[in-house]
């Protein structure tokens, strides 16, 4: 699995004005079964994606957010083995 932590590089307002072409590109990756979980960080300075996925494909699904094509913002991706979950999440643990 991968924790992705995104930072923003350019004023919110351009965010704001991406955020309805990278929710979509959220969705699909949803739908592809890649994301696990999302949201923005508070203070609003990016975002945390939890994914599920070979690295190439996480590294070209995040290639293609509007968000990274726009270069409004950076992707900092680490792996990590989960060994222990709550229940809900027993299906991501790696044993």
């Amino acid at each position: 699995m991968f924790v992705v932590s995104l930072n923003y590089k350019v004023p919110l307002a351009e965010i704001d004005r991406l955020g309805p072409a990278h929710v979509e590109w959220l969705k699909a990756c949803y739908a592809e079964g890649i994301f696990v979980a999302s949201g923005p960080k508070r203070p609003r300075t990016g975002g945390i994606i939890i994914a599920r996925a070979p690295r190439d494909v996480l590294d070209a699904r995040l290639a293609d957010d509007p968000f990274a094509r726009a270069g409004a913002a950076d992707y900092n991706v680490t792996e990590f083995t989960a060994k222990m979950t709550v229940a809900q999440l027993d299906a991501f643990k790696e044993l």
